[in-house]
C-alpha cells in the first residue's frame, strides 16, 4: 500500500528526534518539503543559521553546494543531503579548475564568488556572496581593486550597473531558471494586471530586470512584498517561493511570471528532486552525507566567513 504523504511527514518527525537532525530548507523546493523544514531560508540565510545547529545532525533539503556550504561551516557535524544528484546548472557553470586558470590569467584580482558555486571554487575565492548581500560584498572592496565575479554574469553585470565599477570580470555563467523568463510573456502579463508591482531576482536577464519594480534576492522579494500596499505581485524568480508568499500574505495575490516557453513556471528541477520519501531514506540511513577534504573545507570556510562578516 502506498505511504500517504502525511505518513511520509509523521515518519520524518519521528526521524528527526531518534536521530538528532535538524532539516534546513530552500525556498524553492517543493511545498511539502518546505512543510516539514525546521528552517526555511535563502542561501545566504540558511549559511548562517547552519552555524548555531545546536543537534548534531543537519539534513539539507536543497541543490549540493547547499549542503556543501552547511559541511564547511560545521566541520563537525553529519550533514547529509537526500538527493546528491540535486546540482545547480550555475554551479555546473563553473570549475574549479577553471577558475584557478582564470585566476593565473589576471593575477592581482581579487575573487568574489557567488554562494551558488561548489565547495571547490569556494576554496580559491577570496570573499563569497549571495544575491542578498552582493552589493555590500563589492561596495566592501577599495574602489581601485580588479575583481573577478563568478560564475553569475547577470548578477555581476547588475551590480556592477549599480556600483560604476569597471574594473570588475564578470564570469560568463548563469542560472537556467533565471536565464530564461519571457521577456514578451512578462510584458503580456503587466498589461494585463497594469496594477502590479513586478519583482525580480538580479540572476535575471537585463531586459527583464529593467522591467522591475523592485530588484532583490528571495529573502528581500519576501519582506518587499510584507510591506508594499500592493495587493497584485508579478513574481520573477522560481515559483517555489510562491508557497512562502501565500503562506505570510494570504490576502495578497502572486502571479507567476512565464518562462521562455511562456506554457508556465520556470522551475528548478534540482531543487524539486528532494522529496518526502528521500527525506525519510536520508534519515533512516544516515546518508548520503556530505564529505570533503579538510585543506580544501578550510579554504572555503575563509571566503565563507569573509562574507558573513560584511554586516
Amino acid at each position: 500500500m502506498a505511504t500517504s504523504r502525511q505518513q511520509l511527514m509523521d515518519r520524518i518527525a519521528e526521524l528527526k528526534k531518534e536521530k538528532g537532525a535538524v532539516i534546513l530548507a530552500h525556498y524553492y523546493t517543493n511545498p511539502e518539503v518546505q512543510a516539514v523544514a525546521d528552517f526555511l531560508g535563502d542561501s545566504l540565510a540558511l549559511a548562517v543559521k547552519a552555524q548555531s545547529i545546536a543537534e548534531p545532525v543537519i539534513l539539507f533539503a536543497g541543490v549540493h553546494f547547499m549542503a556543501e556550504t552547511a559541511k564547511v561551516l560545521c566541520p563537525d557535524k553529519k550533514v547529509l543531503i537526500p538527493c546528491p544528484e540535486a546540482s545547480c546548472s550555475l554551479a555546473e557553470s563553473c570549475r574549479a579548475e577553471e577558475l584557478a586558470r582564470f585566476k593565473a590569467e589576471h593575477p592581482g584580482h581579487l575573487v568574489v564568488s557567488y554562494v551558488n558555486t561548489t565547495v571547490g571554487v569556494k576554496a580559491h575565492t577570496d570573499i563569497c556572496c549571495t544575491s542578498s548581500n552582493a552589493l555590500q560584498v563589492v561596495e566592501s572592496i577599495p574602489a581601485e581593486q580588479p575583481i573577478i565575479f563568478a560564475p553569475d554574469r547577470n548578477l555581476g553585470s547588475y551590480i556592477k550597473r549599480l556600483t560604476g565599477r569597471e574594473n570588475m570580470l564578470l564570469w560568463d555563467g548563469a542560472c537556467h531558471v533565471h536565464e530564461e523568463f519571457s521577456l514578451e510573456g512578462l510584458r503580456k502579463l503587466k498589461l494585463q494586471y497594469p496594477e502590479a508591482r513586478v519583482v525580480v531576482h538580479p540572476e535575471c536577464r537585463a531586459a527583464v530586470v529593467a522591467e522591475a519594480d523592485f530588484v532583490g534576492s528571495t529573502a528581500a522579494i519576501l519582506d518587499y512584498c510584507a510591506r508594499s500596499d500592493a495587493r497584485r505581485f508579478i513574481v520573477v524568480t522560481e515559483p517555489g517561493i510562491l508557497t512562502e508568499m501565500q503562506k505570510r500574505m494570504p490576502e495578497k495575490e502572486f502571479i507567476p511570471a512565464p518562462g521562455a516557453e511562456a506554457a508556465g513556471c520556470n522551475n528548478c528541477n534540482y531543487m524539486k528532486m528532494v522529496t518526502l520519501e528521500n527525506i525519510v531514506s536520508c534519515l533512516e540511513n544516515e546518508g548520503p552525507e556530505i564529505e570533503m577534504e579538510e585543506s580544501v573545507r578550510e579554504a572555503a570556510e575563509r571566503s565563507i566567513l569573509n562574507m558573513i562578516a560584511i554586516k
